[in-house]
């Protein structure tokens, strides 16, 4: 590492914790310019200012949606509280962000490295940003759709503007031309929260942890032998049907499943959703 790195690596790391500068430029060196190793060390080290902001939950924020020529790309950048998600510096940032984000195809790492438009990187913008707002800001995820193999289709919930909100959900469905479809099935995903599209998509980790959660519950009610067999075989098969996104009940008809509302909409060939995305801020932190 350079001493321009290290002294630029130094800096950032003094903004975002507090700490001074020669036990800041300790980390650095430590921990090979790596910021967040860096403030783990700081934190082991018992210096508490390290915890100042990296260490508070961010779970508020926003989800952006950014769609071009048939191409669609969505990012969550959170903060601590509802009140900065509103305010204008980091609204401004997010909106950058965004675009940033659809000609990046969706890389983190690429994002962060990219320029903005007064010049500087996303990375030094964002430390900037952090220190002018006093808050914990963070890109969290992201994900890009192209114009290959289908149609997209994407759905903005709580919009706070245009293509800005709290929950964004986009679909890619082939041999469909109807928006109207493909906009009630995004819509649908934003509702309901499929985790797969059809039951051989659903991790195994998943169906196994859910299976020990119901095993456990049974063996706590006194269920024992076949029982408790036959129901958790009933419960784990409705928890499957419940998150895969063909065989959730359809949101605007209790009598349907979403299969069966693409069988209807068909013309000649099948109807096929290939890809989808939900992101709902702050879910899972």
């Amino acid at each position: 590492m350079s001493n321009k790195d290290l002294l630029i690596n130094v800096k950032k790391l003094r903004e975002l914790t507090g700490v001074g500068f020669k036990d800041c430029k300790t980390a650095i060196e430590e921990n090979n310019g790596d910021i967040e190793k860096s403030i783990e060390f700081l934190r082991k080290k018992g210096i508490a200012k390290a915890s100042k902001k990296m260490s508070r939950n961010a779970s508020e924020g926003l989800a952006l949606v950014f769609d071009k020529a048939d191409e669609v790309a969505v990012v969550e950048i959170n903060s601590e509280t509802d009140f900065v998600a509103k305010n204008k510096d980091f609204l401004n940032f997010c909106k950058e962000i965004s675009k940033i984000n659809f000609e990046s195809s969706g890389d983190i790492e690429k994002i962060k490295s990219s320029k903005m438009e007064n010049g500087k990187s996303v990375d030094d913008n964002l430390i900037s940003l952090i220190s002018k707002i006093g808050e914990k800001i963070t890109i969290r995820r992201s994900k890009f759709f192209n114009k290959q193999g289908g149609k997209n289709y994407f759905y903005v919930h709580s919009a706070v503007e245009k293509n800005i909100g709290k929950i964004v959900s986009i679909v890619k469905i082939n041999n469909n031309e109807d928006k109207d479809l493909g906009q009630k099935i995004a819509m649908h995903i934003a509702a309901s929260g499929p985790l797969a599209i059809d039951k051989s998509d659903l991790k195994k980790e998943i169906i196994d942890k859910e299976l020990e959660i119901i095993k456990a519950e049974l063996a706590n009610s006194g269920k024992k032998g076949e029982i408790a067999e036959k129901i958790s075989k009933g419960k784990i098969n409705k928890f499957i049907s419940d998150n895969t996104l063909l065989n959730q009940i359809w949101i605007m008809d209790p009598k349907k499943k979403v299969s069966d509302i693409l069988n209807e909409r068909k013309k000649n060939d099948e109807i096929k959703i290939i890809d989808f995305v939900r992101i709902k801020v702050g879910e899972g932190i």
